[in-house]
């Protein structure tokens, strides 16, 4: 080592000595000035005198180490998580008695019975409540300074339970009691009673005061998470230090990815159309069922479920006011009973006939069918068809075939000599039935002209020999 590091490094150890000894001049300094100011304090009255003491409580660290904050307030919420829960299931399960007025007429004591079983189940047998066995926390007597941690009293516990249960419900008892009573609209208000809710309101304000000071006490220290707890000198610790205290997002993750996934089927559902898969697999079952009803029968023929309707009823009309019947047989028993077959109700109006099977069905029934099922086919009731048009009724009628306004027929030469001798009718029958034999084509128009003219001269000559007769 040279001397020039060696001055160096003694150098540097008389600064740090220099700084340690300004440091234990200032901390002596501070203390002697807060001797002087506790001293001070301490020659004050009663009441003044004690504020020594207390700013020695809230200012000293004691407890902050093994007391956690955010574990305590978070036992804090999930017990009244769990409180609202239940209070949520007996409403429930309550809301069909006595006309559903039972859980708000006795809400109180519902939450007094809650309270009380919660109590007994969780902190009076284990020493910590819901919340706070899930955040690793139990309660201990902070009376006892010892390195092993000490359950509370008997006493402890039965004041906690009895402010905690039957407190919150006799104060809201009480509150409700004071509304009841209070007419604000009298002329002349009670003033027994406008005493009492001066009062009530003043303590509620004084103690909702000491627990917002509570509260900023317990951020401070975390030793006493209420009021109630710095009263009875009760406090949440951890029972054992083994346990790790990394909180696991697992649970996090999971609502994450069902959010996202339920997020996703409401996007996806309204492009892909559920109506039209539900129609879908609800038209593919109902075909497969009937194959496998209708297998081993030789007559296959195409048939509905409400083919055995007369002609006369409407399928769709019948099928919905007999909505409850599946099968044929219950529909057969329900019709024989009811008569609905062949009524007003089911008949036809303004029918219309389905392409192609040509079943008959109200205009109205069948248009709000096939619109139903938005260009994809309904499957017919009569006869199983599936159809996608429907035209207006035609009665039966039947229509004589339209024949083309101009038509030419064309036939070989070879022929056209031996169909002069013939009727016209014949002829003509032959050449159409000609096929192709030589390279040549002729018009049989002119032949039938000629036709024509010969038919006329007979005709000519048969009247003549008529007109011959009667002169004789």
């Amino acid at each position: 080592m040279t001397s020039t590091n060696f001055a160096q490094a003694q150098q540097r150890l008389a600064a740090r000595r220099q700084a340690r000894d300004s440091n234990n001049a200032a901390r002596i300094a501070a203390q002697r000035d807060a001797s002087q100011a506790r001293s001070r304090i301490d020659r004050l009255p009663f009441p003044f005198s004690r504020f020594g003491l207390a700013w020695d409580s809230i200012s000293s660290q004691e407890g902050t180490r093994p007391a956690f904050r955010v574990g305590q307030v978070d036992a804090e919420l999930l017990d009244d998580e769990l409180l609202e829960l239940l209070r949520g299931q007996v409403g429930d399960a309550l809301k069909y008695f006595a006309g559903g007025h039972l859980k708000d007429d006795w809400s109180a004591e519902i939450l007094l019975a809650l309270r009380a079983l919660l109590f007994k189940l969780t902190m009076w047998d284990n020493d910590a409540t819901y919340g706070a066995a899930l955040q690793n926390l139990k309660y201990t007597d902070a009376r006892k300074n010892t390195s092993v941690l000490v359950a509370p009293s008997r006493w402890q516990k039965s004041l906690y339970g009895l402010v905690t249960v039957f407190g919150k419900y006799g104060w809201e008892k009480w509150e409700n009691w004071l509304l009841d009573h209070d007419d604000g609209y009298s002329d002349e208000p009670n003033p027994r009673l406008q005493r009492l809710s001066s009062i009530t309101s003043r303590v509620t304000t004084l103690h909702a005061g000491a627990a917002f000071v509570s509260f900023l006490v317990f951020l401070l220290q975390g030793r006493y998470r209420t009021l109630l707890d710095r009263v009875l000198r009760m406090r949440l610790a951890p029972p054992t230090s083994q346990v790790s205290r990394e909180v696991s997002f697992e649970y996090l993750n999971r609502q994450l990815v069902w959010h996202a996934f339920t997020e996703f089927l409401l996007f996806i559902l309204p492009l892909v159309g559920i109506n039209r898969w539900r129609r879908w697999i609800s038209r593919t079952w109902r075909k497969t069922k009937e194959i496998i009803t209708t297998k081993g029968y030789e007559d296959k023929t195409a048939n509905g479920e409400l083919g055995f309707l007369p002609e006369r009823t409407c399928a769709i009309c019948y099928q919905d006011q007999n909505a409850l019947a599946s099968t044929e047989t219950e529909i057969m028993a329900a019709a024989a009973s009811s008569g609905v077959i062949g009524s007003a109700q089911t008949d036809i109006t303004n029918p219309y006939e389905t392409i192609p099977c040509g079943c008959v069905y109200c205009f109205v029934c069948l248009a709000t069918r096939l619109e139903r099922e938005e260009g994809e086919g309904w499957t017919c009731l009569r006869c199983g068809e599936l159809v996608k048009e429907c035209k207006p009724w035609s009665g039966d009628v039947l229509e004589p075939p339209k024949k083309s306004p101009t038509a030419k027929v064309v036939a070989f030469s070879e022929d056209a000599n031996d169909m002069e001798g013939n009727s016209g009718t014949k002829a003509k029958a032959d050449v159409e039935a000609d096929g192709e034999v030589g390279n040549e084509f002729v018009d049989v128009s002119k032949h039938e002209d000629h036709f024509t003219d010969d038919t006329d001269d007979t005709g000519d000559s048969e009247g003549f020999e008529e007109t011959m007769d009667q002169d004789e």
